[in-house]
């Protein structure tokens, strides 16, 4: 969330944000019109105030002839029962719309109108060229009988999948290893409900801007986690934390869903599904601290990639193209050869104190100060299927087997390669 005294001080910079963004200005428009007149009602409201003061004063020095100045009271004393309800629709009004603010992008983002306009900064570890054609994981995985797309669509719908056998090992084996990653790197392990307070989804910013995209329960009161940004970060919602405390680093591996409300799903394969495991990296940390966290954050997630040595590249995304609560964000994208397409594992992204401001999460610099808001950054740390994906197509072999990445035969009990296992 915006803060109100910079859209009332800077509101050229939030329009220029705004347009940068491909979003609607009028929205700032109205909350001008808004914030106007509230402040025209707070200083009447105010001066009433004093004016009732001065009226109080006066009745206690009179010993006759209160009734005129106790009429006026009453008078005034109404007057600011009405101004008072006034103020409090416009404030409500006003909050409203603020929910409705993207963040203001990062003086370091690209500006750009979208997708196309994204910078590919590097590409550390380039695609490897085959002596056979490479075929979409789709085909090499249902051949071995490792993925089931039929029966994950007679269980819950299409979008959904199930994996099997040695499938269902490797993506097990690719999280466990994600996961030591990032312990080794200083990010403490966290397991959280994957049911969330909608409260939650407001706080991180998914709410009020994707509500089409989740899965609803109780009448909108809880839903089912669409990242696990949205309940980790949310563990310190209304905390004041100490300078000290800072940084603090989670890592959470945590099932997700979302409808993917208006997209395609690929029916064919397993890279736009609704349900699917994501690790996820959180960082709470000094906004001063905030660009070098940033980049600590990206090197963090790609040292995954890099251990797996998948081909990838990294994408410094446009202002058109940045998340509703992003204020900077570097994809990292493995390259997958069956399919001839670069897949998104990874968003690291910094907020600075937008999701802080909407969750109220705090921090005091020493005991005498005022409190600050926190900054808050998070990424995959990888997302799967996406990274299942990678593998799968980048390890695939002639003869239809896979083989096992080296980074994680100890976690597949020295197993080197997945071959034909039947359809049951």
């Amino acid at each position: 969330m915006l803060d109100v005294k910079l859209i009332r001080e800077n509101s050229e910079l939030v329009r220029r944000a705004l347009l940068n963004r491909n979003r609607d200005t009028s929205i700032l428009d109205r909350f001008m019109e808004i914030d106007a007149e509230w402040k025209k009602l707070v200083d009447r409201r105010n001066s009433l105030n004093r004016k009732r003061n001065e009226i109080a004063i006066e009745i206690s020095k009179l010993k006759d002839g209160r009734e005129q100045k106790l009429s006026e009271a009453r008078q005034v004393a109404e007057e600011l029962e009405h101004i008072s309800s006034e103020i409090s629709k416009l404030e409500r009004q006003r909050e409203e719309l603020l929910l409705y603010f993207p963040n203001i992008p990062s003086e370091r983002t690209p500006v750009g109108k979208g997708e196309e306009d994204n910078v590919v900064v590097s590409t550390p570890i380039k695609p490897a060229r085959f002596d056979f054609k490479p075929r979409p994981h789709y085909e090499i995985c249902t051949e071995l009988g490792i993925l089931d797309l039929k029966r994950g669509a007679k269980v819950a719908g299409s979008g959904f999948y199930v994996l099997r056998g040695d499938g269902a090992r490797l993506e097990r084996a690719l999280i466990n290893y994600m996961l030591d990653v990032h312990l080794k790197q200083g990010y403490r392990e966290v397991q959280v409900p994957v049911i969330v307070r909608s409260e939650c989804a407001l706080g991180t910013g998914q709410l009020p801007e994707k509500r089409d995209d989740m899965y609803w329960v109780r009448d909108e009161e809880m839903l089912l986690n669409p990242t696990a940004e949205v309940p980790v970060t949310n563990l310190l919602t209304d905390e004041i934390l100490n300078l000290e405390d800072l940084p603090i680093y989670y890592v959470a591996c945590l099932r997700s869903f979302r409808k993917e409300a208006g997209r395609h799903v690929d029916l064919k394969g397993i890279g736009r599904v609704h349900e699917f495991n994501k690790v996820e990296l959180v960082k709470i940390v000094d906004p001063e601290t905030v660009v070098e966290e940033l980049e600590k954050l990206t090197r963090d997630a790609a040292e995954v990639l890099e251990g797996l040595k998948l081909p990838y590249r990294i994408k410094h995304l446009c202002t058109g193209d940045l998340g509703f609560a992003n204020e900077e964000t570097y994809d990292l994208e493995a390259y997958a050869p069956g399919i001839d397409g670069w897949l998104e594992v990874s968003s690291c992204s910094s907020f600075s104190q937008f999701q802080a401001r909407r969750a109220r999460i705090k921090f005091r610099r020493a005991p005498h100060l005022k409190s600050e808001f926190v900054a808050t950054l998070n990424g995959s740390g990888l997302a799967l299927p996406r990274t299942f994906i990678a593998v799968v197509e980048n390890y695939q072999l002639s003869d239809g087997r896979i083989e096992i990445p080296e980074v994680l035969r100890p976690y597949m009990g020295g197993q080197r390669y997945i071959e034909p296992a039947g359809s049951y």
